[in-house]
């Protein structure tokens, strides 16, 4: 009896093995094609005879901007940010590296230009101009805080300062599609495994009827005779093992857009419920490495816009350059001439940009606080519609799919290859 049992095992062994392989074929297979979406960051091979780099870091600055067109048309608003920003907060917390900055500037200024009339000014008349270069300090900041704020749009770039910085770090980028679509992207792997085991059941039907019946040795196809069918089968289910799990995968993620009530259970696309969750830990992401203070306020004193910013500052510097001067501007005129302290004026506007980015640190604090970016991203980001919110992980997928659902195919079909010669 026991004989006869294992006899029959063996004999039945290969049909119960068909949807085990394909299981494992379709879980190796979607997990190769997700490796491939993101790495290796760098071209890998031999070009031009081929190679591979990641579909994302390929297509860096495509996939950042695509990403980037949400956060800067739907989600943030820089004008609204900064609105939130008190100037007279700004101008105290700035007061004592601005005083500092203040002398050291004046100082330079006058000895590079107007050496003589700042050498004979007595210690009282230096004094008086530091005071009322102080005193107006709050107000000269406050203000040009104001003009920042009502020119922040032109002033600073958020969209082109964060395609910059994804392009740069083709790892972030990765980093903000992998964690968003964690989930999803672990519902790719596993579903291989379910798909390729139904897809399995199925080869195994096909293969047992083939195997066991013998007039199946006498039909032809297309001049094919039953021994090289069993090719055919095997390779084609192998095949479609590999395209079938990755193409369902992806709908079943994204779609349907909008719940469909089965009546026992609510039908939606599985990244597309997860938009509460998701949402919170893309604005986590941003805030923490691309909308940062340094980012926000370097972009905003150095970045490519920066000269309309000087312009904005050298009209302050102007405005307290003479009010601290202020009865001695003629006597100054007089020995060092208007064309000196203009060029003065100059000096200080340079250095002025020159020491911010360093002074201006001092606020990130509080400028953190009052924007409270990652609030404000993740509140919006949760009121999105289903299409909108679609929009932000699906071109991951939709820029070159159709070779990741080939590369899948390929491999199924050469597993399906090898079963034959298991059997």
């Amino acid at each position: 009896m026991l004989a006869n049992f294992w006899e029959i095992t063996v004999q039945y062994l290969p049909y119960i093995l068909i949807p085990l392989i394909n299981a494992v074929v379709g879980w190796g297979t979607n997990w190769l094609a997700l490796k491939m979406t993101f790495y290796p960051l760098d071209f890998v091979g031999i070009p031009p005879y081929g190679g591979w780099q990641g579909i994302i870091p390929s297509k860096a600055k495509e996939m950042a901007e695509t990403s980037v067109d949400l956060l800067t048309e739907k989600l943030l608003d820089v004008q609204e940010l900064f609105e939130r920003i008190d100037p007279t907060i700004i101008a105290q917390e700035m007061r004592s590296e601005v005083e500092r900055l203040c002398r050291q500037i004046i100082d330079e200024a006058m000895r590079a230009q107007a050496p003589l009339a700042w050498k004979v000014l007595p210690q009282l008349g230096k004094q008086e101009v530091y005071k009322k270069a102080y005193a107006n300090l709050p107000n000269i900041v406050a203000e040009m805080m104001d003009d920042i704020k009502a020119d922040i749009d032109n002033l600073l770039d958020v969209k082109k300062m964060t395609v910059d910085i994804l392009i740069e770090d083709k790892q972030l980028l990765n980093d903000i599609f992998e964690e968003c679509g964690k989930e999803e992207f672990k519902f790719i792997e596993k579903s291989g495994i379910y798909f390729g085991f139904m897809f399995g059941l199925i080869q195994s039907v096909v293969w047992y009827f083939v195997q066991e019946n013998s007039w199946w040795a006498d039909v032809t196809l297309f001049d094919w005779h039953a021994g090289n069918m069993q090719w055919i089968i095997l390779i084609f289910f192998g095949l479609l093992v590999g395209l079938a799990t990755n193409m369902i995968a992806l709908k079943i993620i994204f779609y349907p857009l909008e719940p469909v009530n089965l009546g026992f259970y609510k039908l939606q696309g599985l990244f597309i419920k997860r938009q509460q969750e998701v949402s919170l830990v893309y604005a986590r992401i941003i805030s923490e490495n691309i909308l940062t203070m340094p980012h926000l306020f370097d972009t905003l004193t150095r970045g490519y816009k920066s000269d309309q910013l000087t312009k904005l500052i050298r009209k302050h510097i102007d405005n307290a350059v003479n009010e601290g001067i202020g009865s001695n501007k003629t006597l100054f005129e007089l020995m060092a001439g208007k064309d000196r302290i203009n060029i003065a004026k100059n000096i200080a506007t340079y250095r002025f940009m020159e020491e911010l980015p360093v002074s201006i640190r001092q606020v990130f604090d509080y400028a953190g606080k009052a924007l409270n970016v990652e609030a404000s991203l993740g509140e919006k980001m949760q009121r999105l519609s289903a299409h909108e919110f679609e929009g932000f992980l699906h071109p991951v997928f939709e820029a070159d799919e159709w070779k990741l659902i080939l590369v899948g195919g390929f491999l199924g079909a050469v597993a399906g290859a090898m079963q034959l010669l298991m059997f």
